[in-house]
């Protein structure tokens, strides 16, 4: 039994990814934001978001019910927080600050059973992909997206070692990047660094990934080559949305 994840599919068909960032634990948004047209994928942030793992089986099951593919965001490169996450039913990880080869490697092998790698087997929760127990071991170490953040001038200079480990994407965080570079965000260095990441991993047949944070930037980046591309996140939508509508009104 094969497993079909939406990202997946998106990949497999060489088509654009565009991806959304959940930070509450609300099944409520989590479910508009998967309703929304030309949304693949939500990334469910358990690093910088108000999600814990207590949330990630609510969440995983509502964003696959919605036809898009919940994405865990885990806070550190531990295996078990790897497999709390899969367990749940995510249908994909990502990890923060992956700053080099020997760390992506591990990574990896958290995601995979035996003997392909050291991952534990228990996965009596993962509806939201569909399958459970042997049936979900048997297709889950080709299915599960493994993507990791490029985010980090020592992750910049080992691209192309990063890019050769097993995963399936790279995803830049623009914003750590330019604070731990020391740089201007989308300044000349800034920009370089984001097309050495992007043409490493393209050469190395891998998805190339970025945070956005509006359509305007999505689209840039996705025009310059980028597959997987968040297009914004609830809690920028919610507040951007409420001073947009409230600026309209006088004397407040």
């Amino acid at each position: 039994m094969a497993l079909s994840f939406p990202l997946r599919q998106k990949f497999a068909a060489q088509a654009r990814a565009a991806g959304a960032w959940l930070t509450l634990p609300s099944t409520a948004i989590a479910r508009t934001i998967g309703l929304t047209k030309g949304i693949s994928w939500i990334l469910i942030d358990a690093e910088h978001g108000l999600i814990t793992d207590a949330h990630y089986y609510d969440l995983t099951n509502t964003v696959a019910s919605t036809g898009a593919s919940p994405i865990i965001r885990i806070p550190a490169d531990e295996p078990w927080m790897i497999k709390r996450a899969l367990d749940s039913g995510a249908h994909g990880i990502m990890i923060p600050m992956a700053n080099s080869p020997e760390l992506v490697r591990k990574v990896v092998q958290a995601t995979k059973y035996p003997p392909v790698g050291i991952r534990g087997y228990g996965p009596m929760f993962t509806h939201a992909t569909g399958a459970l127990n042997a049936s979900y071991k048997i297709a889950a170490n080709d299915a599960i997206i493994v993507s990791v953040q490029i985010e980090h001038p020592d992750a910049v200079a080992q691209i192309e070692e990063i890019v050769k480990e097993g995963i399936d994407a790279t995803f830049i965080g623009p914003f750590d990047l330019a604070v731990s570079m020391g740089v201007e965000f989308g300044g000349e260095e800034h920009e370089a660094a984001i097309t050495k990441i992007l043409e490493a991993t393209k050469r190395a047949g891998k998805i190339a990934g970025i945070f956005c944070l509006t359509g305007e930037q999505a689209e840039r980046r996705f025009t310059q080559g980028f597959q997987m591309v968040s297009v914004t996140t609830d809690i920028d939508t919610l507040f951007d949305g409420f001073a947009a509508t409230l600026g309209k009104v006088s004397s407040l």
